[in-house]
């Protein structure tokens, strides 16, 4: 007998699969490794979302300075 075996004989039953929703549509989507769009449910999802980031619809948020402000401390530019 090896390691780990059941001393039953039984198989553990079988995992199913986690749905999530696709972040583009909120369908469902499989996120498993057989989904090669996770977490989107298709490549059309996966390629919308890619679009909106590429024409800078997202945008991850920054406190950088306002656009009529230098950066930094004057007093230390060179």
């Amino acid at each position: 007998m090896s390691a780990g075996s059941d001393p039953r004989g039984d198989a553990p039953p079988p995992l199913t699969p986690r749905t999530v929703a696709c972040p583009a549509c909120g369908g469902d989507s499989v996120y498993s490794l057989d989904n090669p769009h996770r977490p989107f449910c298709s490549a059309r999802c996966r390629g919308i979302d890619f679009g909106q980031w590429a024409s800078e619809e997202f945008r991850v948020p920054t406190e950088g300075p306002p656009d009529d402000e230098p950066f930094g401390d004057p007093r230390h530019q060179h």
